[in-house]
Protein backbone atom coordinates (compact mmCIF):
# COMPACT_ATOMS: atom_id res chain seq x y z
CA UNK A 1 0.00 0.00 0.00
CA UNK A 2 1.69 3.38 -1.26
CA UNK A 3 1.49 5.79 1.94
CA UNK A 4 0.86 9.78 1.32
CA UNK A 5 4.67 10.49 2.23
CA UNK A 6 6.04 7.72 -0.14
CA UNK A 7 3.96 8.93 -3.12
CA UNK A 8 5.14 12.94 -2.05
CA UNK A 9 8.70 11.79 -1.95
CA UNK A 10 8.29 10.17 -5.35
CA UNK A 11 6.78 13.38 -7.17
CA UNK A 12 9.27 15.95 -5.21
CA UNK A 13 12.17 13.54 -6.68
CA UNK A 14 10.89 13.43 -10.11
CA UNK A 15 10.28 17.12 -10.32
CA UNK A 16 13.72 18.07 -8.98
CA UNK A 17 15.68 15.58 -11.10
CA UNK A 18 13.61 17.54 -14.23
CA UNK A 19 13.94 20.73 -12.94
CA UNK A 20 17.61 21.01 -12.58
CA UNK A 21 18.09 19.26 -16.00
CA UNK A 22 16.38 21.07 -18.17
CA UNK A 23 19.43 23.42 -18.23
CA UNK A 24 22.02 20.77 -18.80
CA UNK A 25 19.83 20.06 -21.69
CA UNK A 26 19.36 23.27 -23.46
CA UNK A 27 23.39 23.72 -23.01
CA UNK A 28 23.55 19.80 -24.52
CA UNK A 29 21.38 21.00 -27.55
CA UNK A 30 23.65 24.07 -28.50
CA UNK A 31 26.81 22.09 -27.69
CA UNK A 32 25.07 19.10 -30.45
CA UNK A 33 23.03 21.53 -32.89
CA UNK A 34 19.82 20.34 -31.60
CA UNK A 35 18.86 24.17 -32.70
CA UNK A 36 14.96 24.48 -34.42
CA UNK A 37 15.03 27.81 -37.05
CA UNK A 38 11.73 29.66 -37.13
CA UNK A 39 9.85 29.57 -40.52
CA UNK A 40 6.89 30.72 -41.81
CA UNK A 41 4.27 27.91 -39.96
CA UNK A 42 6.52 28.13 -36.66
CA UNK A 43 5.25 30.74 -34.39
CA UNK A 44 8.51 31.31 -33.05
CA UNK A 45 10.82 33.88 -33.83
CA UNK A 46 14.46 33.13 -33.19
CA UNK A 47 16.35 29.75 -33.36
CA UNK A 48 15.51 27.77 -30.04
CA UNK A 49 17.17 24.71 -28.58
CA UNK A 50 15.09 22.01 -28.72
CA UNK A 51 16.23 18.69 -26.83
CA UNK A 52 14.54 19.73 -23.28
CA UNK A 53 12.69 16.50 -23.64
CA UNK A 54 16.05 15.10 -22.42
CA UNK A 55 15.04 16.39 -18.95
CA UNK A 56 11.70 14.81 -18.83
CA UNK A 57 12.96 11.62 -20.01
CA UNK A 58 15.48 11.35 -17.78
CA UNK A 59 13.00 12.59 -14.67
CA UNK A 60 11.02 9.70 -15.08
CA UNK A 61 13.26 7.06 -16.08
CA UNK A 62 15.02 7.38 -12.77
CA UNK A 63 11.79 8.00 -10.38
CA UNK A 64 10.16 5.19 -12.38
CA UNK A 65 12.99 2.92 -11.36
CA UNK A 66 13.18 3.89 -8.04
CA UNK A 67 9.62 4.19 -6.79
CA UNK A 68 7.37 1.22 -8.49
CA UNK A 69 7.98 -1.86 -9.86
CA UNK A 70 9.86 -2.70 -13.19
CA UNK A 71 7.98 -6.19 -14.92
CA UNK A 72 5.46 -7.42 -17.33
CA UNK A 73 3.88 -4.21 -18.99
CA UNK A 74 5.80 -1.77 -17.64
CA UNK A 75 8.78 -3.18 -19.28
CA UNK A 76 7.61 -2.89 -22.40
CA UNK A 77 6.71 0.96 -21.80
CA UNK A 78 10.28 1.20 -20.09
CA UNK A 79 12.30 -0.67 -23.06
CA UNK A 80 9.97 0.87 -26.04
CA UNK A 81 10.05 4.77 -24.31
CA UNK A 82 13.66 4.60 -24.80
CA UNK A 83 13.46 3.25 -28.24
CA UNK A 84 11.33 6.47 -28.99
CA UNK A 85 13.62 9.08 -27.16
CA UNK A 86 16.84 7.70 -28.69
CA UNK A 87 15.02 8.14 -32.31
CA UNK A 88 13.28 11.36 -31.28
CA UNK A 89 16.74 12.89 -30.03
CA UNK A 90 18.36 11.26 -33.35
CA UNK A 91 15.89 13.50 -35.44
CA UNK A 92 16.08 16.66 -33.00
CA UNK A 93 19.91 16.69 -34.35
CA UNK A 94 20.39 15.15 -37.77
CA UNK A 95 16.92 15.51 -38.76
CA UNK A 96 15.78 11.91 -40.27
CA UNK A 97 13.51 10.92 -42.57
CA UNK A 98 10.10 10.41 -41.80
CA UNK A 99 10.72 6.89 -42.61
CA UNK A 100 13.60 6.47 -40.43
CA UNK A 101 10.93 8.04 -38.03
CA UNK A 102 8.38 5.56 -38.59
CA UNK A 103 11.08 2.26 -38.55
CA UNK A 104 11.65 3.53 -34.86
CA UNK A 105 8.20 4.52 -33.58
CA UNK A 106 7.09 0.97 -35.19
CA UNK A 107 10.08 -1.28 -33.40
CA UNK A 108 9.40 0.89 -29.79
CA UNK A 109 5.23 0.22 -30.75
CA UNK A 110 6.73 -3.85 -31.00
CA UNK A 111 8.89 -4.13 -27.83
CA UNK A 112 6.05 -2.31 -25.56
CA UNK A 113 2.75 -5.06 -27.62
CA UNK A 114 5.66 -7.76 -27.10
CA UNK A 115 5.68 -6.97 -22.86
CA UNK A 116 2.16 -7.08 -22.59
CA UNK A 117 0.75 -3.78 -23.86
CA UNK A 118 -2.17 -4.83 -25.50
CA UNK A 119 -6.02 -4.13 -26.17
CA UNK A 120 -7.16 -7.52 -25.88
CA UNK A 121 -11.10 -6.75 -26.16
CA UNK A 122 -13.69 -3.85 -27.07
CA UNK A 123 -16.58 -3.35 -25.10
CA UNK A 124 -19.80 -4.03 -26.97
CA UNK A 125 -22.89 -1.88 -25.67
CA UNK A 126 -24.59 -5.31 -27.33
CA UNK A 127 -23.17 -8.67 -25.88
CA UNK A 128 -20.70 -7.62 -22.90
CA UNK A 129 -17.23 -7.97 -24.34
CA UNK A 130 -15.90 -8.32 -28.13
CA UNK A 131 -12.46 -10.45 -27.55
CA UNK A 132 -10.05 -9.22 -29.91
CA UNK A 133 -7.77 -11.89 -30.88
CA UNK A 134 -5.41 -11.46 -33.40
CA UNK A 135 -6.90 -8.20 -34.15
CA UNK A 136 -5.37 -6.74 -31.29
CA UNK A 137 -2.16 -6.76 -32.69
CA UNK A 138 -2.72 -3.80 -35.58
CA UNK A 139 -5.08 -2.30 -33.17
CA UNK A 140 -2.36 -1.67 -30.66
CA UNK A 141 0.18 -0.44 -33.09
CA UNK A 142 -2.03 2.15 -34.68
CA UNK A 143 -3.00 3.40 -31.38
CA UNK A 144 0.52 3.79 -30.13
CA UNK A 145 1.67 4.90 -33.37
CA UNK A 146 -1.25 7.07 -33.89
CA UNK A 147 -1.17 8.85 -29.97
CA UNK A 148 2.99 9.33 -30.42
CA UNK A 149 2.49 11.63 -33.57
CA UNK A 150 -0.73 13.39 -32.39
CA UNK A 151 1.57 14.55 -29.26
CA UNK A 152 3.70 15.83 -31.63
CA UNK A 153 1.77 17.52 -34.23
CA UNK A 154 0.15 19.93 -31.34
CA UNK A 155 3.47 20.84 -30.33
CA UNK A 156 3.21 24.47 -32.31
CA UNK A 157 2.90 26.76 -28.98
CA UNK A 158 5.32 27.12 -25.64
CA UNK A 159 4.10 25.22 -23.30
CA UNK A 160 1.46 23.44 -25.65
CA UNK A 161 2.61 19.75 -25.86
CA UNK A 162 3.51 19.73 -22.01
CA UNK A 163 0.63 21.05 -20.23
CA UNK A 164 -2.03 18.54 -22.38
CA UNK A 165 -0.12 16.03 -21.72
CA UNK A 166 0.70 16.26 -18.20
CA UNK A 167 -3.37 17.12 -17.93
CA UNK A 168 -4.46 13.91 -19.65
CA UNK A 169 -1.58 12.15 -17.64
CA UNK A 170 -3.58 13.64 -14.37
CA UNK A 171 -6.65 12.12 -15.81
CA UNK A 172 -4.99 8.79 -16.42
CA UNK A 173 -3.60 8.13 -13.32
CA UNK A 174 -7.15 9.40 -11.59
CA UNK A 175 -9.26 6.41 -14.01
CA UNK A 176 -6.76 3.79 -13.28
CA UNK A 177 -6.36 4.79 -9.66
CA UNK A 178 -10.54 4.26 -9.39
CA UNK A 179 -9.38 0.73 -11.50
CA UNK A 180 -7.34 -0.70 -9.41
CA UNK A 181 -4.28 -0.04 -11.46
CA UNK A 182 -1.79 1.59 -8.84
CA UNK A 183 1.53 1.00 -10.66
CA UNK A 184 -0.34 2.36 -13.31
CA UNK A 185 -1.27 5.50 -11.43
CA UNK A 186 1.94 5.68 -10.01
CA UNK A 187 3.61 6.11 -13.14
CA UNK A 188 1.12 8.61 -14.78
CA UNK A 189 1.82 11.03 -11.76
CA UNK A 190 5.31 10.20 -12.25
CA UNK A 191 5.04 11.51 -15.95
CA UNK A 192 2.79 14.39 -14.56
CA UNK A 193 5.48 15.56 -12.11
CA UNK A 194 8.28 15.24 -14.64
CA UNK A 195 6.42 17.87 -17.38
CA UNK A 196 5.76 20.68 -14.45
CA UNK A 197 9.33 20.44 -13.68
CA UNK A 198 10.44 21.43 -17.36
CA UNK A 199 7.15 23.42 -18.22
CA UNK A 200 8.72 26.86 -16.57
CA UNK A 201 11.13 26.71 -19.12
CA UNK A 202 8.89 26.27 -21.81
CA UNK A 203 5.80 28.06 -20.85
CA UNK A 204 6.05 31.73 -23.31
CA UNK A 205 8.30 33.02 -23.82
CA UNK A 206 9.79 29.77 -23.70
CA UNK A 207 14.00 29.67 -22.87
CA UNK A 208 13.82 25.88 -24.74
CA UNK A 209 11.83 23.32 -26.39
CA UNK A 210 11.02 19.71 -25.68
CA UNK A 211 12.07 18.93 -29.45
CA UNK A 212 10.80 15.69 -31.21
CA UNK A 213 12.53 13.48 -28.10
CA UNK A 214 9.97 15.26 -25.81
CA UNK A 215 6.53 15.17 -27.47
CA UNK A 216 7.37 11.53 -28.96
CA UNK A 217 7.66 10.26 -25.75
CA UNK A 218 4.93 11.82 -24.18
CA UNK A 219 2.84 10.77 -26.88
CA UNK A 220 4.02 6.98 -26.49
CA UNK A 221 4.43 6.84 -22.86
CA UNK A 222 0.39 8.32 -22.60
CA UNK A 223 -0.79 5.62 -25.18
CA UNK A 224 0.78 2.58 -23.07
CA UNK A 225 -0.56 3.93 -20.19
CA UNK A 226 -4.29 4.36 -21.89
CA UNK A 227 -4.26 0.50 -22.87
CA UNK A 228 -2.12 -0.46 -18.67
CA UNK A 229 -4.86 1.83 -16.77
CA UNK A 230 -7.73 3.22 -18.72
CA UNK A 231 -9.40 -0.17 -20.76
CA UNK A 232 -9.61 -2.92 -17.96
CA UNK A 233 -12.91 -2.16 -17.30
CA UNK A 234 -15.67 -3.96 -19.34
CA UNK A 235 -18.31 -0.87 -19.15
CA UNK A 236 -19.54 0.05 -22.93
CA UNK A 237 -17.27 3.53 -22.26
CA UNK A 238 -13.95 2.39 -21.37
CA UNK A 239 -12.51 2.10 -24.52
CA UNK A 240 -13.59 5.36 -25.30
CA UNK A 241 -12.13 6.81 -22.18
CA UNK A 242 -8.66 7.12 -23.34
CA UNK A 243 -10.07 8.47 -26.30
CA UNK A 244 -11.62 11.37 -24.44
CA UNK A 245 -8.77 12.06 -22.53
CA UNK A 246 -6.76 12.40 -25.56
CA UNK A 247 -9.41 14.54 -27.04
CA UNK A 248 -7.19 17.57 -27.89
CA UNK A 249 -4.26 15.73 -29.89
CA UNK A 250 -6.92 13.01 -31.49
CA UNK A 251 -9.37 15.25 -32.38
CA UNK A 252 -6.81 18.24 -34.01
CA UNK A 253 -5.25 15.14 -36.07
CA UNK A 254 -8.71 14.53 -37.26
CA UNK A 255 -9.96 17.58 -38.55
CA UNK A 256 -6.50 18.21 -39.78
CA UNK A 257 -7.11 15.08 -42.40
CA UNK A 258 -10.59 16.13 -43.21
CA UNK A 259 -9.41 20.15 -43.79
CA UNK A 260 -6.81 18.77 -46.39
CA UNK A 261 -9.26 16.64 -48.01
CA UNK A 262 -11.56 19.10 -48.04
CA UNK A 263 -9.14 21.62 -49.85
CA UNK A 264 -7.67 19.01 -51.78
CA UNK A 265 -4.36 18.49 -50.42
CA UNK A 266 -2.38 15.69 -49.15
CA UNK A 267 -3.06 14.74 -46.01
CA UNK A 268 0.55 14.62 -44.87
CA UNK A 269 0.94 18.05 -46.17
CA UNK A 270 1.97 20.64 -42.83
CA UNK A 271 -0.43 23.49 -42.39
CA UNK A 272 -1.58 26.40 -40.02
CA UNK A 273 -4.88 24.90 -39.77
CA UNK A 274 -4.09 23.54 -36.14
CA UNK A 275 -6.35 24.37 -33.17
CA UNK A 276 -3.60 26.36 -31.94
CA UNK A 277 -2.96 28.12 -34.81
CA UNK A 278 -6.75 29.05 -35.57
CA UNK A 279 -7.38 30.25 -31.78
CA UNK A 280 -4.24 32.87 -33.23
CA UNK A 281 -5.35 33.59 -36.37
CA UNK A 282 -8.87 34.42 -34.57
CA UNK A 283 -6.87 37.42 -32.23
CA UNK A 284 -5.78 34.79 -29.80
CA UNK A 285 -2.58 36.14 -27.88
CA UNK A 286 -0.25 32.76 -27.52
CA UNK A 287 -0.59 32.47 -23.99
CA UNK A 288 -4.41 32.97 -23.88
CA UNK A 289 -4.33 29.98 -26.63
CA UNK A 290 -2.57 28.08 -24.86
CA UNK A 291 -4.95 28.70 -21.63
CA UNK A 292 -7.87 27.66 -23.82
CA UNK A 293 -6.58 24.45 -25.02
CA UNK A 294 -5.50 23.94 -21.53
CA UNK A 295 -8.76 24.20 -20.12
CA UNK A 296 -10.83 22.44 -23.14
CA UNK A 297 -8.35 19.14 -22.71
CA UNK A 298 -9.75 19.37 -18.66
CA UNK A 299 -12.95 19.32 -19.82
CA UNK A 300 -12.26 16.68 -22.05
CA UNK A 301 -10.24 14.78 -19.04
CA UNK A 302 -12.96 15.89 -16.72
CA UNK A 303 -15.74 14.00 -18.91
CA UNK A 304 -13.67 10.87 -19.21
CA UNK A 305 -13.66 10.36 -15.18
CA UNK A 306 -16.90 11.13 -14.79
CA UNK A 307 -17.58 8.48 -17.44
CA UNK A 308 -16.25 6.11 -15.42
CA UNK A 309 -18.78 6.62 -12.56
CA UNK A 310 -22.10 7.41 -14.38
CA UNK A 311 -24.28 4.29 -15.88
CA UNK A 312 -24.58 3.32 -19.75
CA UNK A 313 -27.83 5.71 -20.85
CA UNK A 314 -26.29 8.62 -19.14
CA UNK A 315 -22.79 8.14 -20.65
CA UNK A 316 -23.97 7.38 -24.10
CA UNK A 317 -26.01 10.52 -23.69
CA UNK A 318 -23.02 12.33 -22.24
CA UNK A 319 -20.69 10.86 -25.05
CA UNK A 320 -23.44 12.17 -27.69
CA UNK A 321 -23.76 15.84 -26.34
CA UNK A 322 -19.95 15.98 -26.12
CA UNK A 323 -19.07 14.59 -29.80
CA UNK A 324 -22.06 17.40 -30.94
CA UNK A 325 -19.93 20.43 -29.30
CA UNK A 326 -16.72 18.95 -30.30
CA UNK A 327 -17.82 19.33 -34.02
CA UNK A 328 -20.22 22.37 -33.76
CA UNK A 329 -16.80 24.25 -32.73
CA UNK A 330 -14.29 22.71 -34.87
CA UNK A 331 -16.68 23.97 -37.65
CA UNK A 332 -17.02 27.34 -36.03
CA UNK A 333 -13.45 28.07 -36.01
CA UNK A 334 -12.40 26.69 -39.09
CA UNK A 335 -10.63 23.26 -38.14
CA UNK A 336 -12.68 21.49 -40.98
CA UNK A 337 -11.97 24.44 -44.04
CA UNK A 338 -8.43 26.39 -42.52
CA UNK A 339 -10.85 29.28 -42.40
CA UNK A 340 -12.76 31.10 -39.98
CA UNK A 341 -16.15 30.34 -40.65
CA UNK A 342 -16.88 34.42 -39.59
CA UNK A 343 -14.25 35.16 -42.47
CA UNK A 344 -15.69 33.12 -44.90
CA UNK A 345 -19.69 34.17 -44.10
CA UNK A 346 -18.28 38.11 -44.68
CA UNK A 347 -16.77 37.27 -47.65
CA UNK A 348 -19.95 35.84 -49.12
CA UNK A 349 -21.38 38.93 -47.94
CA UNK A 350 -19.65 41.33 -49.70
Amino acid sequence: MLTYSYISSALLCTFFISILCVPLATQLARNLGAIDPPDERKVHQVAMPRLGGLAIFAAFMVSLFLFTGISGPMLGLVLGAIIIFVIGAADDIYHLSPLAKLIGQSLAAAVAMYHGVMVHFVTNPFDGMLVLGSLGIPLTFLWIVGITNAINLIDGLDGLAGGVAAIAATAMGIVALLQGQVDVAMAAMLLVAAIIGFLPYNFHPARTFMGDSGSNFLGFVLACLAIMGTTKGTAVVSLLIPIIILGIPIFDTFFAIVRRINNHQPIFLPDKGHLHHRLMAMGMSHRRSVMIIYGISAFFSGVAVLLTTVTSPKASLLLSLLLFVIVLGADRIGLLTGRNRHAVNRSMDV
